[in-house]
């Protein structure tokens, strides 16, 4: 097959790229360039899609032989990750940009042009495994529980996983570096990015108040309506939040308070105990079937087990759809589930790492 392989610069894309050309395919390397204005070194271990990280990816291609060439995606990213990023959170919502940059970027954006010049396949990094079985994909959990990625997979269409490769799916991490170093690549060590690729520095709160400006409202209790204090704009809290408020008084009964609701119209943050937290029922829109079957094929209602963040905990659940909705009640209550956030659904029996389905959370109860 001729594949293209996305290219960070980091140790998990080239050992897949690696792994790629070992398996006979014709590989050619690419690395996106996402940043109108890239860095030229990384920020700790934060961030990526630096001038550092192309250069790194180039010499792992010349080490492995291949083409490498280095696509701008820089407007196409702003617009569809880091412009909605920022209009979600406006709106009081909770987006997770690494899904949408896999579904928009490099499963859409990027796949549509490989195919497009006659590629095969797109082969990247990522841990999750991927499977096809009559010509129905199955997307899993990856054998490191603590690297899986399946979660910020699981809004890929079947026809987008039929085009994709993840060769890592079914290792460790600790086992792709020591691959790395045994195969002379420089990058075996390097460390790996973390939170938000396009908040080097990692304060979302200063990111989002220079794009949004202050816009002032109050801090309310949720039980007896009064007011607590004051903020600068709700996008500087999510649900589930704890720290930061900038709650002087204590609880009455002294204990932690949590942010239960964002209304951006009226500028309220409403905040309330721990118990005020626990959500019974998820409704999401727009669910996505990896297998290009509801459920996987199976009748509703689904016995499922349902995750609502990247490495959150999860909670077993009965799940339906009903009309274009998606309805998740939760055999256990979670906390801290915000709308915009993904639930994905994964299947209940053998080992629970079949992902079933997802949704995008619109609200909860």
């Amino acid at each position: 097959m001729r594949v293209l392989a996305a290219m960070s610069g980091g140790v998990d894309s080239a050992v897949a790229a690696a792994r790629a050309v070992d398996a006979g395919h014709e590989v050619v390397g690419v690395h996106l360039a996402l940043s109108a204005k890239p860095g030229t070194l990384r920020t700790g271990a934060r961030g990526c899609c630096t001038i550092e990280d192309s250069r790194d990816a180039r010499r792992v291609a010349d080490i492995l032989g291949i083409p490498f060439y280095v696509w701008d995606f820089a407007e196409r990213f702003t617009e569809e990750v880091v412009d909605e990023f920022v209009a979600s959170y406006a709106e009081g919502r909770t987006p997770n940009p690494c899904l949408t940059c896999n579904e928009k970027i490099k499963f859409e954006a990027l796949l549509d042009k490989a195919i497009a010049l006659g590629f095969d396949a797109v082969c990247t990094g990522h841990y999750a495994r991927l499977s096809v079985v009559e010509d129905q994909p199955q997307l899993r959990r990856s054998a490191d529980p603590g690297k899986d990625q399946s979660y910020v997979l699981a809004s890929l269409t079947a026809d987008q996983l039929r085009h994709a490769m993840f060769p890592l799916g079914g290792d460790l991490k600790s086992t792709v570096r020591e691959e790395a170093a045994q195969r002379g690549l420089a990058v075996a060590e390097k460390p790996d990015s973390h939170d938000i690729c396009f908040i080097p520095d990692g304060d979302t709160q200063k990111f989002l108040t220079d794009r949004l400006g202050e816009q002032p409202g109050k801090l309310v209790d949720a039980e007896s309506g009064a007011v607590l204090g004051e903020h600068v704009g709700v996008h500087s809290f999510t649900v589930g939040q704890r720290k930061g408020l900038g709650i002087d008084a204590p609880a009455q009964d002294g204990r932690p308070r949590y942010v239960l609701s964002l209304e951006p119209v009226s500028g309220t943050v409403r905040v309330g105990s721990a118990e005020q937290l626990a959500v019974e029922e998820i409704y999401a829109h727009r669910p996505i079937w990896p297998s290009g079957k509801e459920f996987g094929g199976r009748a509703g209602p689904v016995r499922c087990v349902a995750q609502v963040r990247a490495h959150g905990s999860t909670a077993a659940a009965e799940s339906e759809l009903v009309g274009d909705e998606l309805v998740v009640r939760l055999t256990e209550p979670l906390t801290g589930v915000a709308p915009g956030q993904a639930v994905v659904l994964y299947e209940q029996d053998n080992h629970g790492d079949l992902v079933l389905g997802s949704g995008k959370i619109a609200r909860t109860g």
